[in-house]
């Protein structure tokens, strides 16, 4: 192998290798696997030459994403500090000069090939994306020091009717129920929300270009358009922060067409300061991979969780990467953990109703043995 990197460098790259699963198969000869790992290796040198010669997004603002306050605000999420790229500050311009680390792109192309392979399901109109979360938000007063709460389940039935809807789904959290409609001032008639980037249905998601470059101009016309309704003024707009917000909004409470999922992570691998944490912890306390990119203008860096052996998306964190108000560096802001993802055919329906009926139905057979 032709090795471009040295010191450093390799040594980060050879972590890589390390944390990265084995390939699926387990019976390979000794040669094969020194194979294997000298390919990953050419990978990485080769990503990293393309990674420096993408273009660099301006920087600064942050997108709040209706999606994210509809569901109960943006998740903001951290991870430990350890093993974490480094990256260059922004430019005095405001614009960035980061470029996604070589061995984030590696990671998340890893992560966009077993999504692919993930199987597809079939939604109607008519059913419900239901997702179970466990959740802890940061408890203050606005503009001064927060706590990370105790963190709690929390359950959401989204709508799948592709047209306009005032009804978008309810949300089971603390023991009550929420239901989740178009608010509109008094007096006023209510307008239905369609299906996209605020309401991700099944059948949207799987109508999203799945070419990577094609993708993020996608989600930036979409961002743009939601910004532009908001008139969110230019100065709090950052388009590569924006749509790392966006992306990691669509994986938390949706169940995803494996296609659009993979085509997710390579648009994301594409976004410049994008890094990886090899030690990141979710609201369950479990223990795997990270995405990650600072939000420097607001001060915090968010973290997308990955199963370290399967890859499988975890949940995500996010804390302060500055002394601030709220807190001082490293003060956790708040954390997921996703733990069930289902379709079902009604609001308070679960997947375990469908598993306690089957149970049900089998004791009452008669034995055949």
């Amino acid at each position: 192998m032709n090795d471009r990197t040295s010191g450093p460098e390799r040594a980060e790259h050879e972590e890589l290798a390390r944390l990265l699963p084995a390939p699926a198969e387990r019976d390979l000869p000794p040669g094969r696997h020194l194979h294997h790992k000298d390919t990953l290796m050419r990978l990485i040198d080769q990503d990293g030459d393309r990674a420096t010669a993408r273009p660099r997004l301006p920087r600064p603002a942050v997108l709040l994403p209706a999606a994210g306050l509809a569901l109960g605000g943006v998740l903001l999420t951290t991870i430990a500090v350890t093993g974490q790229d480094s990256t260059p500050a922004p430019s005095p311009a405001g614009t960035s000069s980061q470029a996604t680390a070589p061995r984030a792109a590696v990671l998340l192309d890893r992560i966009a090939s077993v999504a692919e392979k993930s199987d597809e399901q079939a939604v109607t109109g008519d059913q419900f994306v239901y997702v179970k979360t466990l959740q802890a938000g940061n408890e203050g007063e606005y503009g001064g020091p927060v706590k990370l709460s105790e963190p709690g389940e929390r359950e959401v039935w989204m709508s799948q009717e592709p047209g306009p809807v005032i009804d978008e789904g309810l949300i089971h959290q603390d023991g009550s129920y929420f239901p989740i409609t178009v608010g509109v001032p008094d007096g006023e008639t209510p307008v239905g929300y369609p299906a996209g980037l605020n309401r991700p249905t099944y059948a949207w998601l799987a109508s999203l270009p799945t070419d990577a470059d094609v993708l993020l101009r996608r989600l930036d016309t979409e961002i743009t358009r939601d910004q532009d309704a908001r008139d969110t003024p230019a100065e709090d707009r950052d388009r590569a922060q924006d749509t790392f917000d966006a992306i990691g909004q669509l994986l938390m409470e949706t169940v995803m067409p494996p296609k659009t999922a993979a085509a997710l992570y390579k648009a994301a691998a594409k976004i410049p300061g994008v890094t990886v944490d090899s030690d990141a912890v979710d609201a369950a306390g479990r223990h795997g991979i990270g995405v990650a990119r600072d939000n420097t203008r607001s001060g915090w860096r968010t973290v997308w969780i990955f199963d370290s052996t399967t890859l499988e998306y975890l949940g995500d964190r996010s804390y302060l990467i500055r002394d601030s108000t709220m807190g001082r560096k490293g003060t956790p802001l708040s954390e997921s953990a996703v733990l069930e993802r289902a379709v079902v055919d009604a609001l308070r329906e679960r997947p375990s109703d469908h598993k306690s009926s089957a149970q049900k139905s089998s004791a009452g057979k008669p034995s055949t043995t």
